[in-house]
């Protein structure tokens, strides 16, 4: 599309609104496959719905949306793949609506270092180390039994 079809739109339209696939920040991709951050700042299969909880903590309640679409590089259909985070950076005028995140870059980096950190997140690694701890202290090694 030329740039003179965007001159008639608002940064308002939902249309310019910036989107922002999980791949984006995955660990587990590479560039190829569409991850567009360094790979110390990327997630470990991140989801939409930790992406929507940081967005939300970072101020951005009415200027974002979810949306069911899958990401073209991705290939897996499986439903934990779907979706995508619109979202709006600039208003009418031009100017960032949060100075903090002027572009899109520093959002994906700041979902990079916020996703870590979330409940949900710190919750499911502490089980998984205790239930690792209590399988390692359960399990006796055996001796050689009697022959």
């Amino acid at each position: 599309m030329s740039s003179a079809f965007y001159k008639d739109i608002s940064h308002s339209d939902r249309k310019r609104w910036v989107c922002i696939y999980p791949a984006y920040i995955n660990s587990k991709k590479s560039r190829a496959e569409g991850r567009r951050v360094p790979i110390e700042k990327a997630v470990d299969t991140p989801t939409v719905q930790e992406m929507k909880d940081v967005l939300l903590a970072a101020g951005f309640a009415s200027t974002f949306g979810i949306e069911r679409s899958f990401y073209s590089r991705e290939g897996s259909k499986e439903p934990q793949y779907i979706g995508r985070v619109r979202l709006q950076l600039k208003n009418d005028k031009g100017d960032p609506l949060n100075p903090e995140f002027p572009t899109r870059d520093s959002v994906l980096l700041h979902l990079g270092e916020m996703i870590p950190k979330l409940k949900s997140r710190t919750q499911q690694k502490q089980s998984i180390e205790q239930q690792a701890s209590q399988s390692t202290s359960s399990s006796k090694k055996k001796g050689k039994g009697r022959r």
